[in-house]
């Protein structure tokens, strides 16, 4: 699209925020709330838009930007919004939760740019904080690369947070803190005015100018002719290519996840499903299968479509959209009762969730959920929910509903979303899928404030904590890692040491003292490896991928969480084979933690490392 003058090179992408509150608009554009998978995402994804073919490590294909740094994870919730929001995070929280996918992506995936954010951390503008910018992003990362503003962003600070007494002041002071360029004309507007007055060097500018230049030169820029260039020949006529159309499918099959699923439910057997009856207001959606920030699709396919490719069909929406102020309950349920099996595609849209738009409640919306007990009630065959959101709803009542017999969640799944949740419905693909967040129960939304950025639980106040890490509160709906396959995967642990013996110099003070933990320093670091071996059995009848989460839970000390992520491995097995997976585990980086004052350390003591039930006992020790 670049080679014929409809699109840039620089894509402000990936968002890689922690998911820290269930209620959050944006969720549908980040990888979710754990810090090591969102930073094994950040680092690929960039690879994946940054990296050449001609393996020329400066070059860039495409400039990626990191997003939206930093704790910023609220949109408009209640009275409160992002412009004005002053996110209060604590040290050992910032360095533990919010800073390292940002950390990986510039360190790992050496990003093109960084974006600071709209809100205030412990009462700075991002964008005005020298410390988060010059002295993180540039100085202990070393950022190769520019830093731009989210749009207005000094605009923001000037004229909505009051930061500075005057535009010249917040110009110089976004400049002078780190950034190279401002989306928008607050700058434009401003900058010459603070030059003259002696706010900010002239100097400044010539360095912000030399990191924007010297991103377009990498990208090629400056090169002559583009189509003489690597790349200069692709054109839209390569966008919608048959490939790239069964790759949209392909993302959409492994992104689908399988919740619940009561014996003999799904799949379903084409010859044997007569009637499909096919009910909900995104049965037949198109635009919000592709959520926000998308691109142009090739065309779609609605669920109501990919279903019909295999079975005859009736189709009800039940609810004239997904607010659902009144359900058509009667109509709904008598297509299921006469029907052999029934799709329920329900869940949210933009309306409900968005940029701008954080939720107020962890319900379906409107009388969604009476529609589903009532059609379940009436269904004379299976009963298949498919949930079209990304934030989690608490579904609590269809999971205990012995009526309806399978829960999918397929996101917003893309142009091809129809299509890949018949080959899953259908048995033409084993589900693999596995939730990128927790699903929490209507209580939280309730007991619960927004603006709370702690992480860990507070029993003082009843505070519960957030994501799977620190939650301590009711039971969740649906747990971060949730995901069931048409096949069953057993685990055999082959290897794995019992005691991790940190080498120490006679001097060490903790040589004479008992200390809980020691600093992840050196001398430690550099050889306390060590590999976990497993055999990963596929017991079923069904070929399907996988993936093997390792978890470890490490003693209670620096208020360390339940469990965090260790690392994780996809297998692709056919029925009745196995597999073994050997994942290395660094002590310092897999098993260490933050303390309070946001250093690394590593704990001393039992450690519990977790793959499905199997648990594993691990003594670190000096």
């Amino acid at each position: 699209m670049y080679n014929v003058g409809l699109a840039g090179l620089t894509f402000w992408s990936p968002n890689i925020n922690i998911v820290r509150d269930p209620r959050w608009g944006r969720i549908q554009e980040t990888p979710g709330e754990d810090p090591a998978l969102t930073s094994k995402y950040a680092t690929a994804y960039v690879k994946g838009l940054q990296q050449t073919d001609d393996a020329k490590s400066d070059r860039l294909k495409v400039a990626a930007c990191c997003k939206h740094y930093t704790a910023y994870d609220l949109d408009a919730w209640k009275q409160v919004d992002r412009y004005h929001f002053n996110a209060e995070v604590t040290k050992q929280d910032m360095d533990d939760t919010f800073q390292p996918p940002f950390k990986s992506c510039v360190l790992d995936g050496n990003v093109a740019s960084v974006m600071c954010s709209y809100n205030q951390v412990n009462g700075k503008p991002t964008c005005a904080d020298p410390d988060l910018l010059s002295g993180v992003i540039r100085g202990d990362w070393k950022l190769n690369g520019y830093i731009v503003t989210d749009c207005d962003s000094i605009d923001v600070f000037y004229n909505s947070q009051h930061y500075t007494k005057t535009p010249e002041e917040a110009a110089a002071i976004a400049i002078k803190s780190g950034v190279d360029l401002n989306c928008g004309s607050f700058l434009g507007q401003h900058t010459e005015a603070a030059v003259k007055a002696g706010l900010v060097e002239e100097s400044a500018i010539d360095n912000a100018l030399t990191n924007n230049f010297a991103t377009l030169m990498r990208l090629g820029f400056f090169d002559g002719n583009p189509s003489k260039q690597p790349y200069g020949n692709l054109g839209p006529k390569d966008v919608c290519a048959p490939a790239h159309q069964e790759l949209a499918r392909e993302a959409a099959r492994q992104g689908i996840v399988l919740l619940k699923n009561s014996p003999d439910s799904l799949p379903l057997s084409a010859p044997k499903i007569k009637s499909l009856a096919v009910i909900g207001p995104n049965a037949n959606v198109t635009k919000t299968m592709i959520g926000n920030y998308a691109g142009v699709p090739c065309k779609y396919i609605t669920p109501l479509q990919g279903l019909s490719e295999s079975v005859s069909t009736s189709y009800t929406p039940g609810c004239a959209n997904v607010q659902c102020g009144s359900a058509q309950i009667d109509e709904a349920a008598k297509a299921a009762a006469l029907a052999d099996a029934t799709v329920l595609v329900m869940g949210a849209d933009q309306s409900i969730e968005a940029e701008s738009r954080d939720r107020n409640d962890l319900t379906l919306p409107g009388q969604q959920s009476q529609l589903i007990t009532a059609v379940a009630k009436a269904a004379k065959g299976p009963v298949i929910l498919v949930i079209m959101s990304a934030g989690g709803m608490d579904v609590k009542f269809a999971k205990d509903d012995p009526k309806v017999t399978s829960i999918l969640w397929v996101g917003y799944p893309g142009e091809a979303g129809g299509a890949a949740i018949a080959d899953v419905i259908f048995g033409a693909y084993n589900p693999s899928g596995k939730l990128p967040i927790s699903w929490y129960p209507q209580s939280y939304a309730e007991k619960v404030s927004m603006t709370n950025m702690n992480m860990r639980p507070d029993p003082k106040t009843g505070y519960p904590g957030r994501t799977y890490r620190f939650y301590t509160g009711n039971d969740t709906v649906y747990e971060f890692g949730s995901g069931l396959s048409y096949t069953e995967f057993k685990y055999q642990l082959i290897r794995a040491p019992k005691l991790v013996s940190l080498p120490l110099g006679p001097s060490h003070e903790c040589r004479s003292a008992a200390c809980a933990s020691l600093s992840a320093d050196p001398q430690i670091c550099g050889v306390t490896a060590f590999q976990v071996l497993l055999n990963v059995q596929n017991a079923g009848q069904m070929g399907g991928s996988h993936t093997v989460f390792l978890y470890s839970s490490p003693p209670a000390v620096h208020n360390s969480p339940r469990k965090h992520l260790v690392g994780f491995e996809k297998v692709h097995l056919r029925p009745n084979s196995g597999a073994v997976v050997a994942m290395r585990v660094d002590v310092c980086e897999h098993l260490g933690l933050v303390d309070e004052f946001g250093a690394r350390k590593v704990a001393l003591g039992e450690h519990v490392l977790h793959i499905g039930d199997l648990k594993h006992s691990l003594n670190v020790r000096i």
